[in-house]
């Protein structure tokens, strides 16, 4: 299924050609970011020389001021060209989205974070934690921030912390004892305490390398306590967490488009011809493109959803179960994919083992697949009580 159809503007057709020209490179470098779990060092560089990383600021700081539909047909691009760039690098396009839409820091560090990144800086959320899992489901970090002599001193570990190689900042969680609530730390990436525990030995999206964070005694200055939260961050509207979906969406494609060319190349001398023209191939090709068909469809429906403010509001549910349609077709589509290709699809030189393992890691990523399910239940019963 061609994505043709969900660009409607000149700024997606100038980044999209932007981006086709390093799909090669990029595609080369996946198998060994993934043999030997390295991250992929060289494509986050180019996509912040290429100055992808500043679409995401708002015009009036410097970027492009790019809407999260744009977002996702990018990320997705990214994401079908290798799927560790496309996650690590959408959780940087996914924090700053929120935190400039929603203005969540006072205005002057807005405008000095703004700079960092129109420098190059690359920031993610450091948020979970071996004893809490997801924050998304409420849990109280074990991170805890202290002040002590006009400053905030941090210490604990972070799980999960996606592109841990190439940050260059981090919005930590910690527990501040004194407000009785969460509060987010702005660090850089050379304070004093500050290190990674190279801990990823996961089989899926292993070149994300997101490795452990580990916090000892580190000291930030107030103004570094950006952001504070009486209740969990989960339960916001939060349309740039679609970069998520978008990422699994874009393997999907990647699975795709490879069983189908090998669809159409593949002639066993039993055959005259090739594969393609087998009912039962046609029929896996066939369900892969509906399985698309239908998560694109209803993403790219949610984020123009977002992206409307007259319609925003409306949103309930919509941005979780997107996330969970499209995880699970994308999971469906690499299955299928595999089915048509058959044993060859597990030789560790053939992509498609690799997509295999990389989507279900979607499976993984907030928000999970029952909370989704019990707030669409909550919802249609409290709305039919009322």
């Amino acid at each position: 299924m061609s994505k043709k159809l969900f660009v409607r503007s000149n700024t997606q057709k100038e980044w999209l050609k932007e981006l086709l020209k390093h799909e090669e490179t990029f595609k080369r470098h996946s198998q060994k970011v993934d043999e030997q779990s390295t991250f992929p060092k060289e494509n986050v560089k180019t996509l912040v020389d290429m100055g992808y990383t500043k679409l995401i600021l708002p015009q009036e700081y410097g970027g492009e001021g790019i809407s999260v539909t744009d977002m996702i047909l990018f990320q997705e691009t990214i994401a079908s060209f290798d799927g560790a760039t496309g996650l690590a690098i959408g959780w940087h396009q996914g924090v700053v989205g929120e935190l400039y839409e929603n203005k969540l820091w006072e205005e002057d560090k807005l405008n000095s974070f703004a700079k960092e990144i129109m420098n190059g800086a690359l920031v993610n959320r450091a948020v979970t934690e071996a004893q809490t899992g997801s924050p998304t489901r409420g849990g109280r970090p074990g991170t805890n921030a202290v002040k002590r002599d006009g400053k905030w001193v941090i210490s604990g570990q972070k799980t999960f912390t996606t592109m841990s190689p190439a940050l260059t900042h981090f919005l930590v969680s910690a527990w501040v004892e004194e407000k009785e609530g969460i509060g987010f730390f702005l660090i850089e990436r050379e304070t004093r305490g500050l290190s990674i525990k190279e801990t990823w030995d996961v089989i899926a999206m292993r070149g994300t390398e997101s490795h452990d964070l580990v916090l000892d005694n580190v000291e930030v200055a107030e103004e570094n306590f950006v952001e504070f939260n009486q209740g969990p961050r989960g339960n916001n509207v939060n349309g740039w967490i679609l970069h998520i979906p978008a990422c699994y969406l874009g393997i999907a494609q990647a699975a795709r488009d490879y069983a189908v060319k090998f669809a159409t190349e593949h002639a066993p001398n039993s055959l005259n011809g090739p594969i393609s023209q087998l009912p039962n191939v046609q029929s896996l090709i066939g369900q892969i493109d509906l399985e698309l068909m239908k998560a694109r469809h209803f993403l790219y429906s949610v984020a123009e959803a977002y992206d409307d403010e007259s319609r925003r509001h409306h949103i309930t549910n919509e941005l979780g179960a997107a996330k969970h349609i499209v995880t699970n077709s994308s999971i469906a589509i690499v299955d299928k994919a595999m089915r048509l290709v058959g044993a060859k699809s597990l030789q560790l030189s053939n992509p498609l083992q690799r997509y295999y393992r990389d989507v279900r890691a979607g499976l993984h990523n907030p928000p999970m697949d029952d909370m989704t399910i019990s707030k669409l239940a909550q919802t249609a019963i409290e709305q039919t009580v009322k």
